[in-house]
């Protein structure tokens, strides 16, 4: 197995690079953003154990272009930090797991080994189907270059589409995913819905992606070619 480490203060990563190795890992080293980027991209790790504060550019950065560049490898953010907010920053940008320093390394350690036993999954930052898009993090949406303009559950029904492009959606299906439990089976509440998400990201571009199948539900149609 083999573990990158990105941390710029020399100490830390060398006491990392030790304890790991002695657990039976191959592990790289890069001390700036970076080199980070180039290191991942070129090679494949089995985990990858990022600091936040970096020269070059910060961990969450590092992480946002790994995953546009289409590199899975998981991820745990290490950080000084202990807001929320950076945390959730962390996790938007395509963080698995985030561990504030100080830290044991035991607990490093079991974290590192989760990651592997999980794998490199895809989840990207950004949801695509041809030429619609949706940043989850930001709740922002795109058809082409057009920024559409949508509400919060508008957006949530969009999310769940494109994680399921050409997927048949029952509407209880949507109703579980969207909605919470106060609506019941019966409710047109998801029609309702599909009808405006369809009025906002396909009739005013002559589209029509997002297709009612009778007696199935909804689907979002795969992008041609």
């Amino acid at each position: 197995m083999r573990v990158l480490v990105v941390e710029d203060a020399s100490r830390v990563a060398a006491l990392l690079r030790r304890g790991l190795t002695e657990e039976g890992y191959a592990v790289d080293v890069a001390a700036d953003g970076p080199t980070a980027v180039w290191q991942a991209t070129e090679s494949a790790y089995d985990a990858i154990v990022l600091d936040v504060m970096l020269p070059g550019c910060d961990g969450f950065e590092v992480c946002r272009r790994l995953r546009g560049a289409e590199r899975w490898a998981p991820v745990l953010m290490l950080t000084a930090r202990h807001e929320v907010a950076d945390r959730v920053r962390g996790l938007d940008a395509g963080a698995d797991d985030y561990l504030t320093k100080p830290f044991s390394f035991a607990e490093l350690s079991a974290r590192v080994r989760a990651l592997i036993r999980r794998g490199a999954v895809a989840r990207p930052v950004l949801l695509a189907a041809g030429d619609l898009r949706l940043d989850p993090a930001s709740r922002r949406a795109w058809r082409g270059e057009v920024e559409l303009a949508l509400t919060a559950r508008e957006t949530a029904l969009l999310e769940l589409f494109l994680r399921h492009p050409g997927e048949v959606l029952s509407r209880t299906r949507i109703l579980e995913h969207v909605w919470d439990f106060s609506f019941d089976g019966m409710s047109n509440v998801v029609d309702q819905y599909v009808g405006y998400l369809r009025r906002k990201i396909d009739r005013p571009f002559g589209r029509a992606d997002l297709e009612t199948l009778r007696g199935a539900g909804y689907r979002l149609r795969p992008p041609v070619g």
